[in-house]
């Protein structure tokens, strides 16, 4: 039986050229299964996001919380308040738009304190909702000093903070860059995952331009028990609607 693969159009990097609700329309129109969203949500007219949503029929996979300068601050010392205060927020749009994940960004930190504060935020924003808490490592070369860098510190604060509904974004283009090849680093934390991302490494662009090889990832991630979509956040290498091409090469693996 041939697998079916769903992608949700990540709408922080598609479609850059358009106002927010009309790169969901987009992905509506280019026949994406899902969206998900950076932080413009929390911006845009709740009762506007909703009217689209419900005229698309796209489900929202996820949403950040607000990232600002320092791409969140779950982590930055002195910011818990302000951290808890961006979920909060961003934990009412989900609740909107029944959105199914919230991701909580560390921003730029490091050191003991920090990695004492980021559990208590986390702790207390699996506290507040049911709904999936994602946490991201993101690799140095994109964003230097980004307190959250690979899927074993991850897998690490998981533990310590002991909450069912904390889990890992697992971007397949930070994984390969910070930790080599993305099956063994999936395989160590695949109970876990609570969303996948994929994208081409190492440009970032259009997923099976180089390396991985998704026609391979794809059915590993499926044998594994992961069926939600796969996040599509890459860099278009060109018009977006042009480079969706790549999605024909996996339809019939």
């Amino acid at each position: 039986m041939t697998e079916r693969f769903r992608f949700s159009a990540n709408t922080g990097f598609l479609w850059k050229d358009r106002p927010f609700l009309d790169r969901i329309r987009a992905a509506a129109a280019a026949g994406f299964d899902a969206v998900e969203f950076h932080d413009e949500a929390q911006s845009e007219t709740p009762a506007d996001l909703k009217t689209v949503l419900e005229d698309t029929g796209l489900p929202v996979c996820g949403l950040n919380v607000r990232m600002g300068a320092t791409a969140g601050c779950a982590a930055v010392p002195g910011e818990a308040q302000r951290a808890g205060d961006d979920f909060l927020k961003a934990l009412e749009v989900a609740e909107s738009v029944d959105a199914g994940a919230i991701h909580v960004l560390a921003g730029h930190a490091e050191g003991p304190e920090a990695a004492e504060q980021y559990r208590k935020v986390l702790d207390f924003c699996c506290g507040q909702t049911d709904r999936t808490v994602l946490i991201e490592p993101i690799c140095l070369a994109k964003m230097p000093g980004y307190f959250l860098k690979d899927v074993d510190q991850a897998s690490e604060i998981l533990a310590d903070v002991g909450r069912p509904n904390l889990k890992i974004m697992f971007d397949c283009f930070h994984v390969r860059e910070e930790s080599g090849d993305i099956l063994t680093a999936f395989e160590r934390v695949r109970a876990a995952v609570g969303h996948i991302q994929i994208a081409s490494w190492p440009d970032r662009s259009e997923p099976g331009n180089g390396e991985p090889d998704y026609s391979r990832l794809l059915p590993a991630f499926h044998a594994a028990g992961y069926r939600s979509c796969f996040g599509c956040e890459y860099v278009p290498s060109g018009d977006t609607d042009a480079g969706l091409v790549w999605r024909e090469r996996y339809r019939g693996i």
